[in-house]
């Protein structure tokens, strides 16, 4: 498993939950403690036959003005970085000016038109050094360059619109509507939360990079002053004149030495820059007063930004370390329109509505404590639901073709050592001493399905071996990460290790498609599929990598020929052992989730050796290539396969991932109100009068005898609060009863999704709604009806 680059903590591209951050005192589990609610730069002397750079925004002299008089606010620290930085500007524009500025290739990639039709690529005269993406906006549509927030380049590098270009390249350009808009967008809001934070409190900021909805800022502030609710106001309002005074993003690489000079005064950059970035240093924006260590890109300038709010703040500690400095976090979200910030507040509305932790409670589903912080403890109708998810998943499996095992939950180092898990992923499990040595729970169910597959000789025609797995994982996450039940400690999944030929892979990912549709369309979820290619750093042979991209890309072909909708390429994003398809799914908020993966690995077969026997005994052995290594720390070649022996592919695949997340995910899309097939409240049966109580009961019987989820109310509350409290549980359907349905041997039904029902239930023959409700839920209805 790759691990985590750790300059991203520079590019603020970190998503909220990848951030090792605990909040400092104990709360319900995923909640935080919080308040919530839904210089002027000198421009460098212009030289002989030289032009000014193309696309490079302007500032004016009221914007000079304003800025000299907030800057000479700021404590000399703040001014002694600013002024390091315009020194350090004027140098480097002075040596573009200098640089040849030759011709170029662009080609602007301008994708489709209003209707989906497809834009011819448009090459364009440009200079390098000299001209921006920015500068060619004048040829996109005005309905589409309006929402463009940043551009990229090769179809790879996201580039600041007002970059110089450097060599021959093509160009496509990032609306704020896709996600990396967004983020880029939501990045560049947080530098100017930043920029706020640092006039207000004088404060040294640690990061602030964009989250799932904004973005956030984390600071340090003197005297261990807290930020209060009353603050808000005070940073938006000065957000608010930054926008005004349209602050561009100038970005600056600068060295080592140089960094260090200029953020001396901050032990928190400094942790950064000692321990983060790579020899040649890296690069800094300014935007206003605020100079920050950052990768970018960014925005133009602050008059993109139109609307402005911060939503909370809490507390949280620098490195996620509760041993570590005590910090202050600020949450704001912004958007291009005023109208998106109205729509966003609607959407958090219903979102708070729809929020699995909430239903969790009302519904009794499960609860966290901290005695185990991380571990879902569910509760008998929880169970319910988890039990129904994997009666699911074992009905396909024997459908199509999978073995199911167990294998153990803890294994000696040596194992993970071996797999090559210890060396990347070894922070993030639970490790434990027996008997003098290091053991470790484990965190995934690979290596151990390598063991169950090399414990024989396996023969060809054995595979495809499909191997699942349900078996308990832990993983060391930070508390601060932690996050009701899609953030966990303690979690299973639909875990599935495929064993193939290289001659199988094609078939084996079609067929994991339609498990795909079957599953997520039983739920009513759209996907996406996404394949991610060749990183720069990987283990394995080239041939062997491009024979496996291709055979992905047939499959997803295959798929989109087939009607299965169109899929992304993500360039260079695979995993270090192989290339992968990542899976996203739409809620019903138009929410994006990342479940189901499909990973190619290579590697792992070769570090364990794996072997099967083909059959053609006159087969010569083949030798390793040279830098198939193990990832075992060894260094050493594995052994070729002998004669009449070939090494498997590897497929990782989980359909649903980790059920936890997946039913956090399915709380909030049915927003509680569970298909009948997997509610664990199916009906309620009431009596109107102690006079029916038995047959009330007779009914709850028949159908719990069908294995259905029946409570009959026989409490002395009136007949209304028990359909009203029937309702607030959402029961599928409540059946009513009194003398006439007991001597007619009937059933009044009130269907939950029905309202015609509500006021006067439709009367039907006991065994006729029997026969329909064992037909809803053996066909695994999204509709609630009979």
């Amino acid at each position: 498993m790759a691990s985590e680059d750790p300059r991203d903590v520079m590019s603020g591209q970190l998503s909220e939950s990848a951030l090792p951050l605990r909040t400092k005192e104990a709360v319900p589990e995923g909640v935080e403690k919080t308040s919530s609610q839904n210089s002027k730069q000198p421009k460098s002397k212009p030289q002989k036959n030289k032009e000014p750079l193309a696309g490079k925004p302007k500032r004016d002299t009221q914007d000079t003005e304003s800025n000299k008089a907030t800057t000479s606010q700021l404590p000399g620290f703040i001014q002694k970085r600013n002024q390091l930085f315009d020194e350090l500007k004027r140098k480097h524009d002075a040596e573009v000016l200098d640089k040849e500025h030759p011709v170029i290739n662009v080609v602007l990639d301008l994708g489709s038109d209003k209707d989906g039709a497809p834009i011819p690529a448009m090459p364009v005269a440009a200079k390098a050094w000299e001209s921006t993406p920015g500068s060619f906006l004048k040829h996109v549509d005005k309905d589409i360059s309006s929402d463009v927030v940043v551009a990229k380049v090769n179809g790879k590098d996201l580039w600041d619109l007002h970059r110089p270009l450097e060599s021959d390249c093509r160009i496509s350009y990032i609306p704020f509507t896709s996600p990396e808009g967004r983020n880029v967008f939501w990045h560049s809001c947080a530098h100017v939360l930043g920029e706020a934070a640092e006039c207000q409190y004088n404060c040294l900021l640690s990061h602030g990079p964009p989250v799932e909805q904004g973005f956030f800022y984390d600071m340090a502030i003197a005297g261990g002053q807290v930020v209060k609710e009353s603050d808000w106001s005070p940073l938006e309002s000065k957000a608010s004149t930054f926008f005004k005074e349209k602050q561009p993003f100038d970005r600056l690489h600068v060295s080592i030495p140089d960094l260090k000079e200029m953020f001396g005064y901050s032990k928190y950059k400094m942790y950064y820059i000692e321990n983060l970035l790579p020899p040649e240093g890296s690069t800094v924006y300014r935007c206003g007063t605020l100079v920050d260590l950052c990768l970018g890109p960014h925005i133009q300038n602050t008059s993109k930004i139109k609307a402005f709010q911060i939503m909370k703040n809490s507390s949280c500690y620098f490195r996620g370390d509760k041993d570590d400095d005590s910090l202050q976090r600020i949450y704001g979200v912004a958007f291009p329109d005023k109208k998106q910030m109205t729509e966003h507040k609607k959407f958090l509305e219903e979102a708070a509505k729809r929020d699995h932790r909430r239903i969790g409670i009302e519904q009794e589903l499960f609860f966290f404590n901290e005695m185990s912080p991380g571990s879902t403890f569910l509760l008998p109708h929880g169970t319910r639901i988890f039990n129904a998810l994997q009666k699911l998943l074992r009905s396909e499996y024997q459908k199509r073709g999978y073995s199911e095992v167990q294998s153990p939950n803890m294994y000696d180092s040596d194992l993970w050592k071996r797999s090559g898990h210890w060396q990347h992923y070894s922070e993030d499990m639970f490790v434990l001493d027996v008997e003098k040595k290091k053991w470790a729970l484990k965190p995934m169910n690979c290596p151990g399905h390598c063991m169950m597959f090399s414990h024989r000789e396996r023969s060809y025609r054995e595979l495809p071996f499909r191997m699942a797995d349900f078996g308990v994982l832990h993983r060391n996450e930070a508390s601060g990460a932690l996050n009701g039940m899609t953030r966990v400690r303690k979690f299973q999944q639909d875990d599935t290790h495929i064993f193939c030929t290289q001659d199988q892979i094609t078939e084996e990912i079609e067929g994991l498609f339609d498990f795909l549709k079957c599953i997520y369309g039983l739920f009513g979820f759209p996907f996406r599929l996404n394949l991610s290619t060749r990183p720069e750093k990987f283990l394995g042979d080239i041939a062997t990598w491009d024979v496996a991209e291709r055979k992905l890309k047939d499959a997803l072909n295959s798929f989109t020929a087939s009607g299965g909708g169109q899929w992304v390429l993500n360039e260079g994003d695979g995993a270090f052992y192989g290339p992968k398809i990542d899976i996203t799914i739409s809620d019903a908020l138009r929410r994006d989730w990342q479940c189901a993966t499909i990973q190619l690995d290579f590697q792992l077969p070769l570090n364990f050796d794996l072997e099967y026997m083909t059959g053609d005994t006159s087969a010569k052995a083949k030798a390793a290539a040279p830098d198939e290594a193990r990832e075992d720390g060894t260094g050493g070649l594995p052994k070729a396969p002998g004669p009449g022996r070939a090494r498997p592919v590897m497929i990782h695949r989980a359909i649903i991932g980790s059920f936890e997340r997946f039913m956090a995910i399915l709380t909030e899309h049915f927003a509680g109100k569970w298909p009948f097939w997997i509610s664990p409240r199916q009906v309620l049966v009431i009596p109107v009068m102690p006079g029916v109580n038995d047959y009330a009961q007779e009914v709850q019987g028949l159908f719990k005898s069908l294995k259905m989820y029946v409570d009959v109310d026989v409490s002395g509350n009136t007949m209304q609060k028990k359909i009203r409290t029937g309702q607030l549980q959402q029961y599928n359907f409540i059946f009513v009863v009194g003398a006439k349905e007991k001597e007619s041997r009937s059933v009044n039904i009130r269907n939950r999704d029905d309202q015609e029902t509500q006021a006067q239930g439709e009367l039907v023959p006991l065994d006729e709604a029997i026969n329909k409700l064992i037909a809803l839920k053996k066909e695994r209805r999204l509709l609630n009806a009979i």
